[in-house]
């Protein structure tokens, strides 16, 4: 009877306890395409690119508001302690009264009729938004090739952990067999130190590729702009872009390399500094503005009772030319724009000369490694096939440890050798597309 009381005091405080459920975070299956979609829709760099093109609308609206009419008002009061006087040979003429208090009050339209420098600065606005849009698309090809170059890296570490991590088990199991052949009394103490310092090499080696993995994954989650502890599962090899690995649409013309951003960014600000020059000569031509006034006045009051006054209405309409005759600026200012037009024509043929240079490298980088790439992928067959003779030497007595640790070692580096080599040709091909401006 104790025994079963002491069961159902324990059961009692079991079930008192809070279950505690832990939240797991939630985890992406990844492609390379879902990355770009994900990057374009939560990375901060596109949503600022973006507003700023707000900003330029909003700035083109308030250009072409500037020619909407401008309606004022105004009231004042004005009290007079002592008044001049005009003094002719007839007499001493007083202009009001001494002591007296004068209100008015009323409504002044403005209207611009001509005026060409806002016409000209309504289409540099204009200009300006497409110079804001060009801007967002090479914001957006810029994250494009970096989420490729990161998501390649991504492979790359994944890839190479899984070849180190295959080539560590082959070390231990070489090693249990020396080992068992060591306690045997069949080989050397020096082929078990051996064995073990080879199996010891490779753990090592499976712990670099692990922090690799988890660095390049981390890069990437940045650039897409979703949470670090977010999980992301990527179902994919650079074995997986073998068959894709081809010259094909590689060629560098001057009509691929027209669609730059870069470039296109340049011929933009050309076009902003001509409507700039337009805008500058703007300042040698008239302006004409249209003012229409309705008031109110009540002169002479000797009190401050305001709705005792009498008032009287009058109205005015204005037409006013301003004619700019000389002002010296302007003139500097013009040339100034000239030599800006100057420099950015000198810029931008720089830049075509390093962009075309650049692409050129990049398509010749791709055309070396599609020619090695045959090789690296032989190579691997062949450390293959040596890893399994001198495996098989080695156990029949007629092999080294030496010989099956260097044949090891070999398929290894000839198996990174590969990944890398396509790893190449990937990123080759994501900065020739960014630099011809491939969307």
């Amino acid at each position: 009877m104790i025994r079963k009381g002491i069961q159902r005091i324990i059961l009692c405080a079991l079930a008192a306890i809070p279950m505690v459920s832990v939240a797991q975070e939630p985890t992406i299956d990844l492609t390379l395409e879902k990355a770009i979609e994900i990057a374009l829709a939560e990375n901060p760099t596109i949503r600022v690119a973006d507003k700023e093109i707000e900003l330029k609308k909003v700035a083109d609206t308030e250009a072409w508001q500037t020619l909407l009419p401008t309606l004022s008002a105004d009231l004042g009061l004005d009290h007079s302690i002592k008044v001049a006087a005009i003094k002719t040979a007839m007499g001493e003429f007083k202009m009001g009264m001494d002591g007296s208090t004068t209100a008015q009050g009323g409504l002044s339209l403005s209207l611009p009729v001509f005026a060409p420098a806002v016409y000209q600065n309504m289409k540099l606005t204009k200009e300006d938004i497409l110079l804001a849009q060009e801007k967002a698309r090479g914001s957006r090809l810029d994250l494009i090739n970096q989420i490729k170059k990161a998501y390649y890296s991504v492979l790359l570490s994944k890839d190479s952990k899984l070849v180190i991590e295959k080539s560590y088990k082959v070390s231990e199991e070489n090693f249990n067999v020396v080992n068992n052949k060591y306690n045997a009394g069949s080989v050397s103490e020096y082929d078990k130190i051996t064995a073990e310092v080879q199996m010891r090499n490779m753990k090592s080696s499976v712990v670099s590729a692990e922090t690799g993995l988890t660095l390049a994954t981390l890069q990437l989650k940045v650039l897409m702009g979703i949470d670090t502890n977010i999980g992301i599962n990527i179902n994919d090899s650079l074995k997986a872009y073998e068959n894709s690995l081809t010259l094909s649409n590689t060629e560098v013309t001057a009509a691929e390399l027209s669609n730059n951003s870069t470039l296109r960014q340049l011929d933009q600000n050309r076009t902003l500094l001509e409507r700039t020059r337009k805008i500058l000569r703007t300042n040698f031509m008239p302006t004409i503005g249209l003012q229409l006034a309705y008031k109110y006045t009540s002169y002479s009051n000797d009190n401050w009772n305001l709705f005792k006054y009498k008032y009287s209405p009058s109205s005015t309409l204005q037409v006013g030319i301003s004619i700019p005759v000389f002002q010296a600026s302007n003139w500097t200012k013009l040339k100034s724009n000239k030599i800006q037009l100057s420099q950015l024509t000198d810029t931008r043929e720089n830049t075509e000369r390093q962009l075309t240079m650049a692409a050129e490298s990049y398509r010749q980088n791709m055309i070396k490694t599609i020619s090695k790439l045959e090789s690296d992928r032989e190579a691997v067959k062949q450390a293959n096939k040596a890893v399994s003779i001198s495996s098989k030497r080695y156990e029949v007595g007629r092999g080294t440890i030496l010989e099956l640790n260097q044949s090891e070692t070999a398929l290894v580096q000839t198996e990174l050798t590969y990944s890398q080599s396509i790893y190449d040709f990937l990123q080759n091909k994501a900065d020739l597309d960014y630099t011809l401006g491939r969307e």
